[in-house]
């Protein structure tokens, strides 16, 4: 028998087509007046249908989140809902403008509702991220965990088809590392499984219509599970590489996901054999073929499949693998140097993930 220890997550989930009317009762719920509306510049004009659906009790919109959270967007953002008098932060977007809202709530203790447009998964998890002089660092705090999260696979639908399957694999990623995390349970493990089966069958449905309202409700499912498993476990090696690429060499968060995973699990699958076995079983395919599977599955779906098409320069790999070995995160497979170095340059050309 396992011997374990699992801890609920205390998020409000709210799910289900149509249920951003729910939010002004939301914001209510948390007794809160006055009401920041967080977005990237590109998501404004949803941030400002927010404000309007929240009325009196909207302090105003802040439409500047950007990727990996900069410290001076996070400062800004901070200053501006002190100076409006906000009592409670509403991020509507992706994991960019969820991670801003935590970034705020990190100080403040400003409590945050979570209003997903991707299938990023980060709502639902206690994890921040915030990037100085080039570097991200990452951490764990109940205060940045948003208080309720308003599921509405309505706000997907206008998520374009690119960016829907790198979101989507983000998600998996996330499911993927925690089946092997040295802190997991059976409860995660079955999350984990089904979060993986509903995002990998959802995207043959969206590939074939994007606006497949079914397809989108079953993404975002497997998103919120996928995110509470990245919530509830320390993450590996992949979410390591992932953040000292995305954060240190500004490239696009769940394309980077796309293009490690596979490699990521290659290098370790000798260490994982369980894990690889539930993620085959999810992808409906053998546990020795996962690694692949999932570089096809990008590949079949437009995805990217190697850094380099995301803008990573060759002459940063030195860089990227020296940065991955420091305070290196727990992972079945020791971090060492020359191997990872392998590993970045195969993911740079898009070659074949190897052990």
């Amino acid at each position: 028998m396992q011997a374990f220890t699992y801890a609920a997550s205390p998020s409000r989930i709210v799910f289900g087509a149509g249920s951003l009317a729910q939010l002004p009762a939301e914001v209510e719920r948390l007794g809160a007046r006055r009401a920041l509306v967080l977005s990237t510049p590109e998501q404004a004009a949803s941030a400002e249908r927010v404000a309007a659906l929240l009325g009196e009790r909207s302090a105003g919109v802040f439409p500047r989140a950007v990727m990996h959270v900069p410290i001076e967007t996070a400062r800004e953002a901070r200053a501006e809902a002190q100076r409006l008098g906000a009592d409670c932060a509403v991020a509507i977007g992706g994991g960019s403008t969820t991670g801003l809202g935590k970034a705020i709530a990190l100080d403040s203790g400003l409590p945050i509702i979570a209003v997903p447009t991707t299938y990023a998964g980060s709502e639902v998890t206690p994890i921040y991220g915030l990037t100085e002089a080039g570097v991200k660092k990452t951490g764990r705090d109940p205060r940045v965990l948003p208080k309720t999260v308003v599921y509405d696979p309505e706000l997907t639908l206008t998520l374009p088809l690119a960016m829907t399957v790198t979101s989507a694999l983000n998600a998996i990623a996330h499911a993927a590392e925690g089946l092997y995390a040295h802190d997991g349970n059976p409860v995660v493990a079955l999350m984990a499984e089904e979060g993986l089966r509903a995002c990998a069958a959802a995207l043959p449905a969206l590939q074939a219509d994007p606006r497949d309202l079914a397809a989108r409700g079953e993404a975002l499912y497997g998103a919120w599970l996928c995110g509470t498993v990245l919530g509830s476990v320390a993450m590996g090696l992949h979410h390591k590489l992932c953040h000292t690429l995305g954060g240190s060499f500004d490239l696009p968060h769940a394309e980077v996901h796309t293009v490690v995973l596979p490699h990521a699990l290659a290098y370790n699958a000798p260490h994982i054999p369980a894990a690889l076995l539930r993620i085959g079983r999810a992808l409906q395919v053998p546990a020795a073929a996962v690694p692949a599977a999932l570089q096809a599955l990008a590949a079949r779906h437009g995805a990217p499949t190697s850094l380099a098409a995301l803008g990573m320069p060759a002459g940063g790999l030195d860089r990227a693998a020296g940065l991955a070995v420091q305070t290196p995160y727990p992972n079945p497979r020791p971090l060492e140097r020359a191997p990872l170095r392998a590993l970045l340059q195969r993911a740079f050309e898009g070659a074949p993930p190897e052990p």
